[in-house]
C-alpha cells in the first residue's frame, strides 16, 4: 500500500469526508455502505476518479452483516442451469481467496449428505463435477481442494452428529467462508486509501437537479443534524433493498423493482453438532447450510417473502423452529431452542418485476440509468459484488465526458491483504515478540492480515489492551479501541454486531461485555459519562426487542416486539428535492 494516502475511517477522517463534501464536486458519489456501494467506492477510486459515498446507519448494517458469510459458486444454481451466475461466482471466489482478500476469505469443507441409492450420486456427482470444473476453467485452479465422494461409513467419521439413518453416502465439496461485515468495513478502507471519502450515518435525504438531470445529494449528518449538498458529476443508488426508497426520491419508482427476501440464521455452539465439516441439507424450498464459524455453527437459512420493517428484520419463533426442524432431522443428538446463542435475520434484495415466490426470484443483477446524472445497482449476491460494482462504474464512465480507465479491482488486495502469506508464515515468530499466544496472532491475522501490526503497536503502547474481553474472551480489549479509531465504528452497537460478532456469539447477547467495551470507546469518540450509559442502555434495549420478537410465533407479532427498541440515532424522514 506504500503512496497511498492513509485506509483509517476514525471520527477525525470522518469530520474531514463531510467538510470535504460540503466544499468539492465530484465525479461519483455513492450512495449506500453495504458491499455493494463499497465495491463501487473502491472500483471508481481506482480508475482514477474522485468519490464520495455517504451511508445513512453504520456500514454493512444492512443484508451486507447477515448474510451466510459464505463466498460461493451456488451449487444449486446449476439445478436451474443459471451456468452463467456460478462461473461468475466461482470466477470471483477464485480471486477473493488467492488475490484479493487471502486474509479474510478462506476455504471450508461441505459435506452433502445422499438420501437416495445409485441415481442421486450421480446426479449430484455431475453437478460437484461440474463446479469443480467451472472453477478450475474460469482461473486455471480451483483455489479450494477437489471433491470426493464418501460411503456413509466414512462421511460419518467426519461427521459423527448425523444419524446413521437419515443417508445414504455423501460428497464433500469445498466452498469459501468470510465475515461479511468485517469484508464490507475493509472494502471501504481500500477505497479510503485510494482517495474516497467516506462517511457513515450521513443520511441521503434528497437529490440535486438541473432540470432533468441529478447534479448531486443533499445529505443529513445524523450524528450533528446539519445538511450538506455533496455535488456530483453521476451518483449511483447502491442501497440495495432500500433502492425502491431512494429511487422515489428522483420522483417514482421507475421499471427496477426490488424485493425482500427474508433469510434467518442460528448461532449454536460448535460441540452442539460433532462434525470436522459443514453440512449442506437439502429442504423441500431450498438449501440450509450447517457453516462452521470459530467456536460456533452457523444454521441457515429461511427464504420467505419480508414487507416490514427494512431497518430491523425480525427473526420470530416459527424461522427459528423452521431451521431447528429442518436441522434436526440429520441429528442424531437434536438441538433445541436451548441450545441457540444467536439468532440474526437478514434481507435479500431480489429483482421483481411481478409477484414471483421469492425463492425463485433472480439472483441476477441489474445496472440501469433511471435518470440521467443517476446510476442504479440491485439485485446479485454477496459473492458477485466486485462484477456488480464493475458494471455500475461502466455506466457512470458512460456518463461522463472524456475518457475513463477499464476496472482493476481483480488485480487489487484490500489493505491488510498484500503480504499475507509471508506474515502468516511468520505467526510464531510475531507471537514470541509480541508475547501473545499463537492462536491470538492467528484470530488477528484473519481479522486484519498485515494491519496486525497496527493492534500490536497499541498493545505494546497499552498493554492493558493485550488482555481479552471479560466476558467475550474471543476479542481484546485492543479491538475496540481500534474498530473507534481506525474502523468507522462510532457507536457500541456498531462494535458488539459488526467489528466483532459478539452479539450473536455469547450467551448473553453481549449484555455482560457491553459496558467494558462502552468504556474503552468512550475516550476514542469523545462520549460524556452521560452519553456512555445512553449508549449501554440502547444496547441492553435492543437485546431485549431482539429475544422478545424471538418469542412471537408470526412475523406481524415478531416485527412489533423488535420496533420496541429506538435507534441511538434514528435516521430522518426522506425528503423529495
Amino acid at each position: 500500500m506504500s503512496g497511498l494516502g492513509s485506509s483509517r475511517l476514525g471520527p477525525a477522517e470522518r469530520e474531514t469526508a463531510l467538510a470535504r463534501m460540503d466544499v468539492e464536486e465530484f465525479d461519483v458519489v455513492v450512495v449506500g455502505g453495504g458491499i455493494v456501494g463499497a465495491g463501487v467506492a473502491l472500483d471508481a477510486a481506482t480508475r482514477g476518479l474522485t468519490v464520495a459515498l455517504v451511508e445513512a446507519r453504520d456500514f454493512a448494517s444492512g443484508t451486507s452483516s447477515r448474510s451466510s458469510k459464505l463466498v460461493h459458486g451456488g451449487l444449486r444454481y446449476l439445478e436451474q442451469y443459471n451456468f452463467d451466475l456460478v462461473r461468475e461466482a466461482l470466477t470471483e471466489r477464485g480471486l477473493l481467496l488467492q488475490r484479493i482478500a487471502p486474509h479474510l476469505v478462506r476455504p471450508v469443507p461441505f459435506l452433502f449428505p445422499l438420501t437416495h441409492r445409485a441415481w442421486e450420486r450421480t446426479y449430484v456427482g455431475a453437478g460437484v463435477a461440474l463446479y469443480d470444473a467451472l472453477a478450475f476453467q474460469m482461473s486455471g485452479t480451483r483455489g479450494v481442494p477437489h471433491h470426493r465422494h464418501m460411503t456413509r461409513r466414512k462421511a460419518l467419521r467426519v461427521a459423527p452428529a448425523l444419524r446413521k439413518d437419515s443417508f445414504v453416502g455423501a460428497i464433500q465439496y469445498w466452498d469459501a467462508q468470510v465475515d461479511d461485515a468485517r469484508y464490507v468495513m475493509m472494502v471501504l478502507r481500500t477505497a479510503a486509501a485510494y482517495g474516497a471519502q467516506i462517511a457513515s450515518r450521513a443520511q441521503c435525504v434528497g437529490f440535486l437537479r438541473e432540470g432533468e438531470r441529478v447534479t448531486g445529494v443533499r445529505v443529513l449528518d445524523l450524528e450533528t443534524e446539519t445538511t450538506t449538498e455533496v455535488r456530483a458529476r453521476q451518483v449511483v443508488n447502491a442501497t440495495g433493498v432500500w433502492t425502491d426508497d431512494i429511487q422515489e426520491l428522483v420522483g417514482g419508482r421507475g421499471q427496477i423493482h426490488v424485493k425482500a427476501s427474508k433469510g434467518v440464521h442460528l448461532v449454536v455452539p460448535r460441540d452442539r453438532i460433532h462434525s470436522s465439516t459443514g453440512i449442506i441439507l437439502r429442504t423441500e424450498k431450498s438449501v440450509l447450510f450447517v457453516i462452521p464459524w470459530g467456536r460456533h455453527w452457523i444454521l441457515g437459512t429461511t427464504d420467505t417473502e419480508w414487507d416490514l420493517d427494512k431497518v430491523h428484520p425480525a427473526a420470530s419463533k416459527a424461522d427459528i423452529d423452521y431451521v431447528l426442524e429442518h436441522v434436526n432431522a440429520f441429528l442424531n443428538v437434536p438441538l433445541t431452542p436451548d441450545d441457540v446463542e444467536g439468532v440474526y435475520a437478514g434481507l435479500r434484495p431480489l429483482l421483481s418485476g411481478e409477484s414471483e415466490q421469492t425463492s425463485k426470484l433472480s439472483r441476477e443483477h441489474v445496472v440501469a440509468h433511471p435518470v440521467p446524472g443517476l446510476v442504479l445497482v440491485a439485485g446479485g449476491k454477496y459473492t458477485t459484488y466486485r462484477v456488480m460494482a464493475k458494471d455500475a462504474v461502466d455506466a457512470v464512465a458512460h456518463g461522463l465526458d472524456g475518457k475513463v480507465a477499464e476496472s482493476c479491482t481483480d488485480r487489487i488486495a484490500l489493505v491488510g491483504g498484500e503480504g499475507f502469506q509471508a506474515l502468516w508464515n511468520s505467526r510464531y515468530r510475531l507471537a514470541t515478540r509480541s508475547k501473545l499466544h499463537v492462536a491470538r496472532i492467528e484470530h488477528l491475522l484473519r481479522r486484519y492480515g498485515t494491519l496486525i501490526d497496527d493492534l500490536l503497536t497499541l498493545i505494546a503502547e497499552r498493554p492493558d489492551l493485550g488482555k481479552p474481553l471479560t466476558k467475550a474472551d474471543d476479542y481484546l480489549r485492543a479491538e475496540v479501541v481500534y474498530a473507534a479509531r481506525c474502523e468507522g465504528a462510532r457507536h457500541l452497537n456498531d462494535v458488539l454486531a459488526r467489528r466483532t460478532r459478539i452479539s450473536i456469539e455469547t450467551w448473553d447477547r453481549g449484555l455482560g461485555v457491553a459496558e467494558e467495551a462502552a468504556e474503552l470507546l468512550s475516550p476514542e469518540l469523545g462520549w460524556t459519562k452521560d452519553q456512555t450509559e445512553r449508549e449501554i442502555e440502547y444496547y441492553v434495549k435492543r437485546v431485549e426487542a431482539e429475544r422478545d420478537s424471538q418469542e412471537q410465533e408470526g412475523d406481524q407479532e415478531a416485527d412489533a416486539r423488535r420496533r420496541g427498541a429506538p435507534d441511538i440515532v434514528p435516521t430522518a424522514p426522506t425528503l423529495t428535492m
